[in-house]
Parts: C-alpha cells; sequence; structure tokens
C-alpha cells in the first residue's frame, strides 16, 4: 500500500486519474477484510457550514466517477477537530484541500491513529492541504521569509511569515502544492535556502506523486519539482509522468 500526494486540482469532468490507483489499493485492502466495497473516509476541513456541504458533494461524486466505493465524508468548520471514530472500519483515508493550517490544528488529536493505521498498509490520499500536511516537517504557509516576499500573498494560506510545523510523519520530505498554478515552488526553494525544511518537493495540479516500498512514480498532468540543498545553495529538478 502506498501514499498518494496529490497538488490539487478540480473539475467537474475531471476522470480522477489521481485518485484510481488509491482506489484500487483501498478495494485490495477492502477484500482483505471481507468487503465487497471498499469503506473510503475523506476527511474535510471548510471555512463555513454551507461550503462543507458542497466540498463534501464533491468529493463524493469525484470519487463515485473513478470507481465503486463507498465515501465515508466527515466535513466540518475551521476550528473544529475530528475524532478517532472518523478512522474507524474504512479501507483508505483521503485528507483533503482547503486552509493547510486549519487542516493540522484538525487532525491533531489523531495523528498517532493516522500513522499506525498507514505504518499497517492503509493507503492514504492527501489532496492539496491533505499532501502538504503528511510531511515530516510541513509547510503549512506564510509568503515572506523575514521582509522579503517569496510567493504571491494570495497564496499564503493567511500567513505572512513562511511557516513549517511538526505535519503527519508519513513522508520524510517537505511538500508545497499547485506548484506550477500558484508559483509555490519559490516558497519552497526559499524555505530550503533558509533552511527551514532540508529540500522537498512541489507538485502541480491534477498531479500525484505515489510514495511506496522502494518505488516513487508520477500519475497525472503535470510536474514533480524536486529542490535539494547543495554546496552551492539550491537545485531544483523535475519528475515527469
Amino acid at each position: 500500500m502506498s501514499i498518494h500526494l496529490v497538488g490539487g486540482g478540480s473539475a467537474d469532468d475531471y476522470d480522477g486519474e489521481v485518485f484510481r490507483e488509491f482506489l484500487i489499493e483501498a478495494s485490495t485492502r477492502a477484500l482483505a477484510s471481507g468487503r465487497d466495497v471498499p469503506r473510503v473516509a475523506v476527511l474535510l476541513v471548510r471555512e463555513d457550514a454551507v461550503t462543507a456541504a458542497d466540498r463534501a458533494d464533491a468529493y463524493r461524486e469525484q470519487l463515485l466517477r473513478v470507481a465503486l466505493c463507498e465515501p465515508v465524508v466527515t466535513a466540518i468548520v475551521e476550528g473544529e477537530l475530528f475524532a478517532s471514530s472518523v478512522l474507524s472500519g474504512i479501507d483508505g483515508l483521503l485528507v483533503g484541500g482547503g486552509l493547510t493550517p486549519s487542516y493540522l490544528d484538525a487532525v491533531a488529536p489523531i495523528v498517532e491513529e493516522i500513522r499506525m493505521l498507514v505504518g499497517d498498509s492503509l493507503p492514504y490520499l492527501g489532496f492539496s492541504a491533505g499532501a502538504a500536511i503528511a510531511a515530516d516537517t510541513a509547510i503549512i504557509g506564510g509568503w515572506k521569509i523575514g521582509d522579503v516576499p517569496v510567493l504571491s500573498e494570495a497564496a499564503s494560506e493567511d500567513l505572512e511569515d513562511v511557516t513549517v510545523a511538526e505535519g503527519l510523519g508519513l513522508v520524510d520530505l517537505a511538500i508545497d502544492v499547485h506548484a506550477a498554478q500558484w508559483g509555490t515552488l519559490s516558497r519552497l526553494v526559499a524555505a530550503t535556502e533558509a533552511g527551514l525544511v532540508d529540500g522537498g518537493i512541489a507538485i502541480d495540479e491534477f498531479t500525484v506523486l505515489i510514495v511506496g516500498d522502494d518505488l516513487l512514480r508520477v500519475v497525472g498532468r503535470g510536474s514533480i519539482w524536486q529542490v535539494d540543498r547543495t554546496d552551492d545553495g539550491v537545485s531544483v529538478s523535475t519528475l515527469g509522468a
């Protein structure tokens, strides 16, 4: 089973390529548990109840366009917390997109349980914010380092200073998302150069990095931008689908 890191992106007619292998893995786990249809927990954090309900419907419809499954969606409002019950009897876990700091706060009570389940081969898919917080050291937002802008304020996640925090610890590299679309690669480069993180990846929309046992694979329309520290500063390379 694998960890699936998606850089975001949504469209009403999207075929769901970035979700397909995650749902295949969830189906495999379900069959091993005696279930014909996989139960997929979907955790969402939104700014208000109306938006939460709308996004819940959108995720449910997207998953069902890809494969037969039972999406079990829990959508809460920013400031609320997830309970352990959201992880009961599931074959896959999808943590969705929205304001990254709010997601990190919301999963705080269940971090250890998520780590345990993923360590026991539960497939995990992080979509946008859900991908960012999967890291050991998570970049959760910000658009300045010191007084120097490194990103458009519009992509700041409501934070001024580029901010890192302890994430879920599912992968050992920092992750930024919406790379080509929001220009977040520059934030990852600057954070690496400043020593806030030891490099990482920035993921384009409609693109997934699949992290398995001794395996890294890219699926989707875009690229994975890999940032590494070097003796001379920072290097950037790409991994294509």
